[in-house]
């Protein structure tokens, strides 16, 4: 089989199981397991491919909805490529506007929390755009941490400290601050919904995407615990769920925040909430 005659089996695989993105899927398995982009396939399309069985259990795996990012190892977000896998939420790119909003509203030489971190996109984000700030990621579950660690110790020019937060701890929290910047793309999803989310998106962990009943039980967390840690003056930013805009708002007023508003995404939605510690 050829490196042409491969990426063309991956696509029909993926074709035939009804993926949204069949030829960027293939073309992205195929830059991992034959170690080609498109140009690549271009040039070397008619040679034989040396890891064709691989690719093409892969491509099948990928059919049956297991996330391309698990299936490459690593996913790029904004100047960054962080490792990700099993047990860890995916780097999406709809989280990059929290990312840019922290950017251009935390005060000079911040510290900064980012809670239910994750592979830490949005702490390693913000510190790629502001190198003055100080970050620190916290994550609670074992797989994620390990994906954390990971990527923090594969950028150490930015300087992001992974440690172990329960963002439900009360101990954790009063141990932590005075901050001048509290970040979190929490678990936003009603536990209700999560049987109805797409396949790829069901194999990602329960845990990083389950919001509760109302999906709002880490904001009120958030909230009660977290944003009473901010320093005189310091920003808090959260992303949301499309419809959570005034819900996550009036948390953030009633716990004193001020000049809080609510930040859309490239599609319309409702994504981010922001204010200011009085």
């Amino acid at each position: 089989m050829t490196n042409r005659e491969a990426y063309l089996a991956v696509k029909r695989i993926l074709t035939k199981a009804g993926k949204e993105s069949p030829a960027f899927d293939a073309a992205c398995l195929c830059t991992h397991f034959l170690g080609l982009d498109r140009p690549g396939l271009a040039v070397h399309g008619a040679e034989q491919a040396d890891n064709a069985p691989a690719l093409l259990e892969a491509a099948r795996r990928r059919a049956a909805g297991e996330p391309l990012q698990y299936l490459v190892g690593k996913w790029g977000f904004l100047n960054l490529d962080l490792a990700v896998g099993p047990g860890v939420l995916c780097p999406r790119a709809e989280t990059e506007l929290l990312v840019r909003t922290a950017a251009a509203q935390l005060p000079p030489s911040a510290a900064v929390l980012d809670l239910c971190a994750g592979t830490g996109a949005v702490g390693l984000g913000v510190s790629s755009l502001r190198p003055d700030v100080r970050v620190t990621c916290g994550e609670k579950f074992d797989a994620a941490f390990a994906y954390l660690a990971k990527n923090c110790a594969a950028y150490p020019e930015l300087g992001v400290t992974p440690c172990r937060l329960d963002a439900f701890s009360a101990a954790d929290a009063a141990a932590f601050g005075p901050l001048d910047g509290f970040l979190c793309n929490p678990p936003y999803v009603k536990s209700g919904e999560i049987p109805g989310l797409q396949q790829e998106v069901r194999q990602e962990p329960w845990t990083a995407l389950d919001g509760g009943g109302d999906g709002l039980r880490f904001y009120r967390a958030i909230a009660t615990l977290w944003l009473p840690r901010l320093a005189p003056g310091g920003f808090a930013a959260v992303e949301i769920g499309e419809d959570q805009g005034p819900a996550v708002s009036a948390l953030f007023c009633a716990a004193g925040l001020s000049r809080v508003c609510v930040s859309q995404d490239l599609d319309g939605f409702d994504r981010v909430v922001c204010g200011v510690n009085k």
